[in-house]
């Protein structure tokens, strides 16, 4: 699914008018009427008290419309114009003549003594301002948000929370509603998939109005939100004539005294995810918990505590590296040595992004498509501090295109950046942050590289099919009992998902 600029959304909107033959009074009115839909499906006529806020733009124009339908279909709707300016779009006073013709008149708000009474049990409907905000709110429209902020009622937002920005920081948080819910038009907002709007964004979900696909399609968007549309396209079907040569060799290097569960989980993901083989290599410390744990991987040693030669005797299709390494002087020379000559695909993760970080020349050496997994501690060390979310993706971007490197910036929505574009995961949930948990992400994408799936493709599913088993576990192990090993119990469900054997 694409996200969409506020820039693009306009000019599929106008580009859809155009080749349905249709006005944006009427684009309006579905819109609109699918949000009511949706709300009353869920309400199924509860009587319970509703207040629609309307600003004077189009965004306003959805709110009257919904005003419309709730009232004849005899909700109690108290419907409110918030005069933060007398400019107010066609659309807008098209659907506030239709109110009034139906026998509801909108309650004028100018200023602060003009705010209605919302009790706890009411609901309340923003339609104050849209996708197209430029500037904070003032005055007393936002000191009406923080008046409904305070009320801490239910807060059903209408395509975004007012104040909120879709593609850029906010300056004054004071002047952004909190919502609990938002319909959003068309396409997620970037704004939605990012932590430092949290407390404004709590669930949403897309309506579709209706755009027109192809036009959306001709804008070439650089954002993307996975769904499982997304990656039923991606899954490769394995063949009866087969065998485990077809699937390659992944290696897996990693490993030092008391951290000796991470490149288990690593490889054992590996394994998991379909690679035909697997090996690791590790310090001569962990040679018996690897053999025993995990049977099937085949194990390599170097020197007793610590990674230092780096002088496997495997051919592998793919290499990942990193989990449990440690940063040790031994290590990190070997480490360089290794990059300076290995030719072959890589994942890096953990220790393997700290000890680039730290010799950053090594950068040069990367083969192209390299796959990065930092958490955002790592990722600091290794681009720099940022202001905020949109500076961080920025950053990423300009260094994945300068280094010529996929990176994964791991979190609630983590992202697969690759150049300028940006690959917003929709799987996953907080039982994820649990340690372990990115050491069988490094394995479950290094074992997709070795099956053939391009570097880009690896990141995207496997990132994918991770989060998609915390959310399969929930049900049976809520969020504090799942573990990194958890996440292999739900594997095989997620992949068959993906493979389209069960439904999604």
């Amino acid at each position: 699914m694409y996200i969409l600029s506020p820039e693009q959304t306009a000019k599929a909107d106008k580009a859809t008018i155009k080749l349905a033959g249709i006005s944006s009074v009427d684009l309006m009115e579905t819109a609109a009427t699918n949000c009511f839909q949706w709300l009353h499906n869920k309400l199924q006529g509860e009587n319970i008290k509703i207040h629609v806020f309307c600003g004077i733009g189009n965004n306003g124009g959805d709110g009257l419309v919904i005003a419309r339908l709730l009232y004849k279909h005899n909700y109690q709707v108290n419907c409110y114009i918030v005069n933060f300016s007398d400019k107010r779009t066609e659309e807008f006073i098209v659907n506030y003549n239709r109110l009034k013709e139906i026998g509801l008149k909108p309650i004028e708000l100018n200023n602060e003594k003009d705010f209605p009474e919302i009790h706890a049990n009411d609901m309340v409907v923003d339609a104050i301002f849209g996708n197209g905000l430029t500037r904070n709110p003032e005055g007393f429209t936002k000191k009406l948000i923080q008046y409904l902020n305070h009320k801490r009622v239910f807060t059903l937002a209408i395509d975004i929370p007012s104040g909120l920005y879709a593609n850029k920081s906010v300056t004054d948080s004071d002047a952004v509603l909190k919502s609990s819910h938002i319909l959003t038009f068309q396409t997620p907002k970037t704004a939605f998939l990012l932590p430092e709007n949290k407390d404004s964004v709590n669930t949403w979900e897309v309506i579709d109005i209706g755009l027109d696909q192809n036009y959306i399609e001709s804008l070439k968007p650089k954002n993307h939100f996975i769904t499982p549309t997304d990656i039923i396209p991606l899954y490769k079907t394995r063949n009866k004539w087969d065998h485990k040569g077809t699937y390659g060799h992944s290696l897996i290097i990693g490993g030092s005294y008391g951290k000796m569960g991470a490149i288990t989980l690593a490889s054992k993901a590996a394994l998991k995810i379909g690679s035909g083989l697997v090996s690791a290599y590790i310090p001569k410390c962990g040679y018996e918990i690897l053999q025993t744990s995990v049977p099937e991987v085949m194990v390599e040693v170097d020197t007793d505590a610590v990674l230092t030669y780096f002088n496997f005797k495997t051919n592998p299709t793919v290499i990942g590296i990193g989990p449990g390494m440690g940063t040790a002087e031994k290590t990190a020379q070997g480490f360089e040595n290794f990059i300076k000559d290995n030719k072959l695909p890589l994942v890096i993760d953990a220790d393997g992004i700290n000890l680039l970080s730290k010799n950053q020349l090594l950068l040069n050496y990367l083969p192209k498509h390299t796959v990065l997994t930092p958490h955002p501690k790592e990722l600091e060390r290794l681009i720099g501090a940022w202001k905020n979310d949109y500076e961080k993706l920025e950053k990423v971007s300009e260094f994945s295109k300068k280094h010529e490197v996929i990176v994964v910036i791991k979190g609630a929505h983590t992202v697969v950046v690759n150049n300028d574009m940006l690959f917003f995961n929709s799987t996953g949930n907080q039982a994820l942050a649990t340690g372990g948990s990115g050491d069988v992400l490094t394995g479950m994408i290094t074992g997709l590289i070795a099956q053939g799936y391009t570097s880009l493709n690896a990141a995207i599913l496997g990132v994918y099919l991770h989060g998609r088993t915390a959310d399969l576990a929930l049900p049976a192990t809520g969020y504090e009992t799942f573990t990194a090993t958890t996440i292999f119990d739900y594997l095989a469900t997620a992949i068959l998902e993906a493979s389209n054997k069960k439904e999604a």
